[in-house]
Protein backbone atom coordinates (compact mmCIF):
# COMPACT_ATOMS: atom_id res chain seq x y z
CA UNK A 1 0.00 0.00 0.00
CA UNK A 2 0.77 3.87 -0.16
CA UNK A 3 1.59 6.05 2.55
CA UNK A 4 -1.08 8.93 0.87
CA UNK A 5 -3.41 6.07 1.70
CA UNK A 6 -3.45 6.82 5.28
CA UNK A 7 -3.53 10.55 4.93
CA UNK A 8 -6.56 12.63 6.22
CA UNK A 9 -7.11 15.73 8.27
CA UNK A 10 -6.76 15.59 12.03
CA UNK A 11 -7.87 18.35 13.97
CA UNK A 12 -5.85 19.87 16.63
CA UNK A 13 -8.77 19.73 19.22
CA UNK A 14 -8.81 16.40 18.21
CA UNK A 15 -5.34 15.49 19.65
CA UNK A 16 -5.87 14.42 23.47
CA UNK A 17 -3.51 16.38 25.28
CA UNK A 18 -4.15 14.88 28.73
CA UNK A 19 -5.50 11.66 29.28
CA UNK A 20 -9.35 11.26 29.12
CA UNK A 21 -10.93 13.50 32.78
CA UNK A 22 -14.75 12.93 33.36
CA UNK A 23 -16.65 15.60 35.14
CA UNK A 24 -18.09 14.94 38.88
CA UNK A 25 -20.78 16.82 40.97
CA UNK A 26 -21.03 16.49 44.28
CA UNK A 27 -23.53 18.42 47.01
CA UNK A 28 -21.73 19.96 50.18
CA UNK A 29 -22.84 19.64 53.65
CA UNK A 30 -25.02 23.63 52.79
CA UNK A 31 -26.57 21.75 49.97
CA UNK A 32 -24.19 23.63 47.29
CA UNK A 33 -23.55 21.60 43.99
CA UNK A 34 -19.62 21.67 42.96
CA UNK A 35 -18.31 20.31 40.05
CA UNK A 36 -14.85 18.81 39.37
CA UNK A 37 -12.74 16.81 37.21
CA UNK A 38 -10.94 13.34 37.90
CA UNK A 39 -9.01 11.42 35.84
CA UNK A 40 -10.90 8.05 34.39
CA UNK A 41 -8.56 6.21 31.90
CA UNK A 42 -11.42 3.56 31.74
CA UNK A 43 -14.22 5.62 30.43
CA UNK A 44 -12.48 7.23 27.78
CA UNK A 45 -15.04 6.30 24.64
CA UNK A 46 -14.73 2.79 23.01
CA UNK A 47 -15.48 2.52 19.06
CA UNK A 48 -16.67 -1.15 18.18
CA UNK A 49 -15.77 -2.67 14.71
CA UNK A 50 -17.05 -6.23 13.60
CA UNK A 51 -14.66 -7.38 10.52
CA UNK A 52 -17.25 -10.16 9.47
CA UNK A 53 -20.14 -8.33 9.02
CA UNK A 54 -18.61 -5.24 8.56
CA UNK A 55 -20.37 -2.60 11.00
CA UNK A 56 -19.37 -0.35 13.01
CA UNK A 57 -20.98 0.43 16.84
CA UNK A 58 -20.59 3.92 18.62
CA UNK A 59 -23.82 3.29 20.87
CA UNK A 60 -24.58 1.35 23.80
CA UNK A 61 -27.66 -0.68 23.16
CA UNK A 62 -31.08 -0.73 24.89
CA UNK A 63 -32.71 -4.37 25.75
CA UNK A 64 -33.86 -5.02 22.54
CA UNK A 65 -30.51 -4.33 20.34
CA UNK A 66 -30.98 -0.87 19.07
CA UNK A 67 -28.28 1.82 19.77
CA UNK A 68 -28.92 4.68 22.18
CA UNK A 69 -28.60 7.63 20.53
CA UNK A 70 -25.67 9.76 21.87
CA UNK A 71 -24.79 7.08 24.95
CA UNK A 72 -21.30 6.10 23.32
CA UNK A 73 -19.18 2.39 24.61
CA UNK A 74 -17.10 4.04 26.56
CA UNK A 75 -13.47 1.27 27.67
CA UNK A 76 -14.82 0.07 30.92
CA UNK A 77 -17.68 -1.59 28.59
CA UNK A 78 -14.98 -3.64 26.90
CA UNK A 79 -15.68 -6.58 28.96
CA UNK A 80 -19.20 -6.97 27.96
CA UNK A 81 -17.33 -8.32 23.86
CA UNK A 82 -15.74 -11.48 26.45
CA UNK A 83 -16.52 -14.36 27.92
CA UNK A 84 -14.98 -16.86 30.72
CA UNK A 85 -11.85 -18.62 29.24
CA UNK A 86 -11.14 -15.72 26.44
CA UNK A 87 -7.35 -14.26 27.38
CA UNK A 88 -6.12 -10.33 26.84
CA UNK A 89 -2.38 -10.12 26.07
CA UNK A 90 -0.79 -6.94 27.63
CA UNK A 91 2.69 -5.64 27.43
CA UNK A 92 3.98 -5.08 30.74
CA UNK A 93 6.97 -2.37 29.89
CA UNK A 94 7.37 0.37 32.22
CA UNK A 95 8.61 3.81 30.79
CA UNK A 96 11.36 5.59 32.91
CA UNK A 97 11.58 9.19 33.18
CA UNK A 98 13.57 9.43 29.80
CA UNK A 99 13.67 13.33 29.06
CA UNK A 100 16.27 15.17 30.93
CA UNK A 101 17.47 18.76 30.55
CA UNK A 102 21.22 20.10 31.17
CA UNK A 103 24.00 22.55 29.81
CA UNK A 104 26.80 22.48 27.95
CA UNK A 105 29.50 23.29 29.80
CA UNK A 106 31.46 26.87 29.31
CA UNK A 107 28.32 28.71 26.66
CA UNK A 108 25.57 27.17 29.83
CA UNK A 109 23.66 26.79 26.86
CA UNK A 110 20.14 24.75 27.77
CA UNK A 111 20.20 20.79 25.95
CA UNK A 112 17.41 18.53 25.92
CA UNK A 113 18.89 15.08 26.45
CA UNK A 114 16.35 12.41 25.69
CA UNK A 115 17.54 8.95 27.43
CA UNK A 116 17.03 6.05 24.54
CA UNK A 117 18.78 2.76 26.35
CA UNK A 118 21.84 1.94 28.61
CA UNK A 119 24.57 0.52 26.32
CA UNK A 120 27.00 -0.51 28.83
CA UNK A 121 25.83 -0.78 32.56
CA UNK A 122 29.68 -0.56 33.85
CA UNK A 123 31.07 1.83 32.08
CA UNK A 124 27.46 4.39 31.82
CA UNK A 125 27.12 4.24 28.47
CA UNK A 126 24.14 5.70 27.31
CA UNK A 127 22.42 6.00 23.14
CA UNK A 128 20.55 9.24 23.34
CA UNK A 129 19.02 12.21 21.44
CA UNK A 130 20.02 15.43 22.04
CA UNK A 131 18.24 18.92 21.17
CA UNK A 132 19.39 21.25 19.29
CA UNK A 133 22.20 18.44 18.16
CA UNK A 134 24.40 20.98 15.99
CA UNK A 135 25.84 22.69 19.15
CA UNK A 136 27.39 19.21 21.04
CA UNK A 137 29.84 17.68 19.50
CA UNK A 138 32.20 14.81 20.90
CA UNK A 139 33.70 15.72 24.08
CA UNK A 140 31.40 18.18 25.10
CA UNK A 141 30.27 18.01 28.81
CA UNK A 142 26.96 18.51 29.72
CA UNK A 143 25.26 19.30 33.53
CA UNK A 144 22.21 17.96 34.77
CA UNK A 145 22.13 19.09 38.31
CA UNK A 146 23.04 22.15 40.43
CA UNK A 147 26.05 20.67 42.28
CA UNK A 148 27.60 18.97 39.11
CA UNK A 149 27.24 15.40 40.53
CA UNK A 150 25.88 14.25 37.57
CA UNK A 151 27.66 15.33 34.59
CA UNK A 152 27.72 13.20 31.02
CA UNK A 153 30.63 13.59 28.24
CA UNK A 154 29.77 13.23 24.38
CA UNK A 155 31.77 10.25 23.11
CA UNK A 156 30.26 9.07 19.76
CA UNK A 157 28.08 10.97 17.08
CA UNK A 158 25.46 8.00 15.92
CA UNK A 159 23.05 9.88 14.00
CA UNK A 160 21.96 13.67 13.29
CA UNK A 161 20.58 13.99 16.77
CA UNK A 162 21.78 10.80 18.32
CA UNK A 163 25.06 10.67 20.70
CA UNK A 164 26.42 8.14 22.84
CA UNK A 165 26.77 9.96 26.75
CA UNK A 166 29.30 8.60 29.39
CA UNK A 167 28.16 9.79 32.50
CA UNK A 168 31.22 10.96 35.18
CA UNK A 169 29.30 9.57 38.04
CA UNK A 170 31.17 7.51 40.76
CA UNK A 171 28.91 6.30 43.53
CA UNK A 172 31.24 3.39 44.71
CA UNK A 173 30.27 1.76 41.44
CA UNK A 174 26.74 0.93 42.88
CA UNK A 175 24.99 0.89 39.48
CA UNK A 176 20.93 1.41 41.11
CA UNK A 177 22.10 4.45 43.15
CA UNK A 178 23.44 5.76 39.75
CA UNK A 179 20.05 5.10 37.92
CA UNK A 180 18.09 6.44 40.62
CA UNK A 181 19.94 9.48 40.49
CA UNK A 182 19.99 9.73 36.35
CA UNK A 183 15.96 9.12 36.75
CA UNK A 184 15.17 11.66 39.73
CA UNK A 185 16.46 14.31 36.97
CA UNK A 186 14.65 13.26 34.67
CA UNK A 187 10.53 13.79 33.48
CA UNK A 188 7.74 11.97 31.89
CA UNK A 189 8.76 11.14 27.99
CA UNK A 190 5.43 12.40 26.93
CA UNK A 191 5.59 12.42 22.73
CA UNK A 192 6.45 15.87 21.36
CA UNK A 193 3.28 16.74 20.04
CA UNK A 194 1.84 16.51 23.30
CA UNK A 195 4.84 18.81 25.03
CA UNK A 196 4.86 21.10 22.27
CA UNK A 197 1.24 22.14 22.54
CA UNK A 198 0.43 22.27 26.02
CA UNK A 199 0.92 25.60 27.80
CA UNK A 200 3.12 24.81 29.90
CA UNK A 201 5.94 22.52 27.56
CA UNK A 202 7.04 20.44 30.19
CA UNK A 203 5.91 17.22 32.02
CA UNK A 204 4.44 17.26 35.82
CA UNK A 205 5.12 14.61 38.33
CA UNK A 206 1.55 13.79 37.48
CA UNK A 207 2.46 12.91 33.87
CA UNK A 208 4.96 10.71 35.05
CA UNK A 209 1.89 7.94 36.39
CA UNK A 210 -0.76 9.33 33.87
CA UNK A 211 2.01 7.91 31.11
CA UNK A 212 2.39 4.63 33.08
CA UNK A 213 -0.01 1.33 32.19
CA UNK A 214 -1.13 0.31 36.00
CA UNK A 215 0.35 -2.84 35.28
CA UNK A 216 4.01 -1.92 34.02
CA UNK A 217 6.69 -3.79 35.44
CA UNK A 218 9.48 -4.11 33.16
CA UNK A 219 11.68 -1.32 32.95
CA UNK A 220 12.74 -0.46 29.52
CA UNK A 221 9.90 2.13 27.03
CA UNK A 222 11.07 5.85 26.28
CA UNK A 223 7.64 5.73 25.29
CA UNK A 224 4.28 3.86 26.81
CA UNK A 225 1.96 1.60 25.11
CA UNK A 226 -0.91 3.58 24.88
CA UNK A 227 -3.55 1.09 24.66
CA UNK A 228 -2.83 -0.15 27.69
CA UNK A 229 -3.43 3.48 29.63
CA UNK A 230 -6.88 3.13 29.02
CA UNK A 231 -6.99 -0.11 31.96
CA UNK A 232 -7.49 0.90 35.10
CA UNK A 233 -7.02 -1.57 38.54
CA UNK A 234 -10.75 -1.38 38.25
CA UNK A 235 -11.28 -2.62 35.31
CA UNK A 236 -8.62 -5.08 35.98
CA UNK A 237 -10.67 -6.60 38.71
CA UNK A 238 -13.90 -6.83 36.81
CA UNK A 239 -12.29 -8.67 34.27
CA UNK A 240 -10.86 -11.35 36.03
CA UNK A 241 -14.11 -11.32 38.14
CA UNK A 242 -15.79 -12.26 34.72
CA UNK A 243 -13.22 -15.13 34.16
CA UNK A 244 -10.92 -13.64 31.33
CA UNK A 245 -7.30 -13.98 31.27
CA UNK A 246 -4.35 -11.84 31.60
CA UNK A 247 -1.67 -12.78 29.54
CA UNK A 248 1.75 -10.51 29.96
CA UNK A 249 4.83 -9.95 27.48
CA UNK A 250 7.57 -6.95 27.03
CA UNK A 251 7.78 -5.00 23.83
CA UNK A 252 9.80 -2.05 24.92
CA UNK A 253 8.05 0.47 23.08
CA UNK A 254 10.98 3.05 21.43
CA UNK A 255 11.01 6.50 19.40
CA UNK A 256 10.13 5.05 15.98
CA UNK A 257 6.85 4.83 16.80
CA UNK A 258 6.91 8.58 16.23
CA UNK A 259 8.72 8.70 13.23
CA UNK A 260 7.81 10.22 10.02
CA UNK A 261 7.86 7.82 7.21
CA UNK A 262 9.19 9.28 4.46
CA UNK A 263 8.71 6.80 1.46
CA UNK A 264 5.44 5.94 -0.43
CA UNK A 265 6.08 2.42 -0.68
CA UNK A 266 5.53 1.48 2.13
CA UNK A 267 7.78 -1.74 1.69
CA UNK A 268 10.64 0.61 1.83
CA UNK A 269 10.07 1.98 5.03
CA UNK A 270 12.29 0.35 7.54
CA UNK A 271 11.02 -0.12 11.13
CA UNK A 272 13.70 0.84 14.17
CA UNK A 273 14.15 -2.22 16.71
CA UNK A 274 12.78 -2.78 19.85
CA UNK A 275 13.56 -5.64 22.49
CA UNK A 276 10.97 -7.93 23.14
CA UNK A 277 10.66 -10.88 26.16
CA UNK A 278 7.91 -13.94 25.81
CA UNK A 279 7.70 -15.93 28.34
CA UNK A 280 6.47 -19.94 29.26
CA UNK A 281 4.05 -18.59 31.24
CA UNK A 282 2.42 -16.03 29.02
CA UNK A 283 2.83 -18.79 25.87
CA UNK A 284 1.01 -21.12 28.10
CA UNK A 285 -1.90 -19.46 28.97
CA UNK A 286 -2.61 -18.11 25.40
CA UNK A 287 -2.24 -21.12 23.50
CA UNK A 288 -4.24 -22.98 26.12
CA UNK A 289 -6.60 -20.01 25.41
CA UNK A 290 -6.48 -20.98 21.40
CA UNK A 291 -6.84 -25.37 21.63
CA UNK A 292 -10.08 -24.43 23.65
CA UNK A 293 -11.42 -21.80 21.12
CA UNK A 294 -11.49 -18.93 23.07
CA UNK A 295 -10.61 -15.42 22.06
CA UNK A 296 -7.24 -14.22 21.97
CA UNK A 297 -7.21 -10.11 22.13
CA UNK A 298 -4.20 -8.19 21.91
CA UNK A 299 -4.14 -5.19 23.65
CA UNK A 300 -2.38 -2.32 21.70
CA UNK A 301 -0.14 -2.77 18.57
CA UNK A 302 2.83 -3.48 20.14
CA UNK A 303 1.45 -6.67 21.30
CA UNK A 304 0.55 -7.25 18.11
CA UNK A 305 4.50 -6.36 16.76
CA UNK A 306 5.53 -9.10 19.71
CA UNK A 307 2.86 -11.46 19.09
CA UNK A 308 3.19 -11.66 15.43
CA UNK A 309 7.32 -11.69 15.52
CA UNK A 310 6.49 -15.03 18.01
CA UNK A 311 3.85 -16.91 16.60
CA UNK A 312 4.84 -20.09 14.46
CA UNK A 313 3.44 -21.81 11.66
CA UNK A 314 1.20 -23.61 13.39
CA UNK A 315 -0.76 -20.71 14.90
CA UNK A 316 0.84 -21.33 18.67
CA UNK A 317 2.90 -18.39 20.30
CA UNK A 318 6.08 -19.33 20.67
CA UNK A 319 9.14 -18.33 23.58
CA UNK A 320 11.54 -15.43 22.29
CA UNK A 321 14.08 -12.85 23.55
CA UNK A 322 15.79 -10.76 21.43
CA UNK A 323 14.54 -7.77 19.17
CA UNK A 324 12.19 -6.94 16.26
CA UNK A 325 11.82 -4.56 13.70
CA UNK A 326 8.52 -5.56 12.04
CA UNK A 327 6.60 -3.39 10.54
CA UNK A 328 2.87 -4.49 10.02
CA UNK A 329 0.59 -2.90 7.24
CA UNK A 330 -1.90 -4.27 5.08
CA UNK A 331 -2.51 -6.63 3.52
CA UNK A 332 -1.41 -9.00 6.28
CA UNK A 333 -2.35 -12.73 7.93
CA UNK A 334 -2.16 -12.39 11.15
CA UNK A 335 -1.45 -15.83 12.65
CA UNK A 336 -2.43 -15.31 16.31
CA UNK A 337 -5.25 -13.10 18.01
CA UNK A 338 -8.44 -12.81 16.59
CA UNK A 339 -9.20 -9.84 18.50
CA UNK A 340 -7.12 -6.68 18.93
CA UNK A 341 -7.73 -3.23 20.79
CA UNK A 342 -6.22 0.09 19.06
CA UNK A 343 -6.20 3.95 20.15
CA UNK A 344 -7.05 6.05 17.06
CA UNK A 345 -3.61 7.37 15.64
CA UNK A 346 -2.40 10.11 13.72
CA UNK A 347 -2.63 9.82 10.04
CA UNK A 348 0.18 8.84 7.90
CA UNK A 349 1.85 7.05 11.67
CA UNK A 350 2.89 2.76 11.50
CA UNK A 351 0.07 2.41 14.46
CA UNK A 352 -2.50 3.22 11.94
CA UNK A 353 -1.20 1.15 9.72
CA UNK A 354 -0.66 -2.09 11.84
CA UNK A 355 -4.63 -1.58 13.03
CA UNK A 356 -5.99 -1.35 9.52
CA UNK A 357 -3.95 -4.36 8.57
CA UNK A 358 -6.05 -6.22 11.72
CA UNK A 359 -9.26 -5.08 10.84
CA UNK A 360 -9.15 -3.99 7.16
CA UNK A 361 -8.52 -0.89 5.41
CA UNK A 362 -11.73 0.11 4.15
CA UNK A 363 -13.69 -0.97 7.48
CA UNK A 364 -10.67 0.99 9.43
CA UNK A 365 -10.32 3.84 7.51
CA UNK A 366 -14.54 4.44 7.64
CA UNK A 367 -14.10 4.05 11.50
CA UNK A 368 -11.68 6.97 11.56
CA UNK A 369 -13.87 8.84 9.57
CA UNK A 370 -16.57 8.42 12.34
CA UNK A 371 -14.49 9.18 14.92
CA UNK A 372 -13.81 12.45 13.05
CA UNK A 373 -17.33 13.47 12.41
CA UNK A 374 -18.36 12.49 16.06
CA UNK A 375 -15.44 14.29 18.06
CA UNK A 376 -13.53 11.05 19.28
CA UNK A 377 -9.85 12.01 20.38
CA UNK A 378 -6.91 10.57 18.84
CA UNK A 379 -3.09 10.25 19.71
CA UNK A 380 -1.38 8.20 23.13
CA UNK A 381 -4.51 9.73 25.49
CA UNK A 382 -6.99 9.52 22.93
CA UNK A 383 -10.07 7.11 22.00
CA UNK A 384 -9.98 3.24 21.16
CA UNK A 385 -11.11 0.77 18.90
CA UNK A 386 -12.18 -2.41 20.00
CA UNK A 387 -11.51 -5.30 16.43
CA UNK A 388 -13.86 -8.21 16.25
CA UNK A 389 -13.53 -11.19 14.31
CA UNK A 390 -17.19 -11.79 14.01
Amino acid sequence: MKLSQFNFKLPEAQVALYPHKTKRIVKTSTGEERTFEVTRRDEARMMVLHKKSETIDMYRKDANGNPIEGEFIEFKDIVNYFDEGDTFVFNNTKVFPARLYGTKEKTDAKIEVFLLRELNEEMRLWDVLVEPARKIRIGNKLFFDDVNEMVAEVIDNTTSRGRTLRFLYDEDGQHDVFKRSLFALGEAPLPRYIIDNREVHHATEEDMEDFQCVFAEKEGAVTAPATGLHFSRELMKRMEIRGINSAFITLHCGLGNFHEIEVEDLTKHKMDSEQMHIGKEACALVNDTKRAGHHVCAIGTSVVKATETAVGTDGMMKEFDGWTNKFIFPPYEFGLADCMVANFYHPESTLMMSTAAFGGYDLVYEAYMKALKNGYMFGCFGDSLLILND
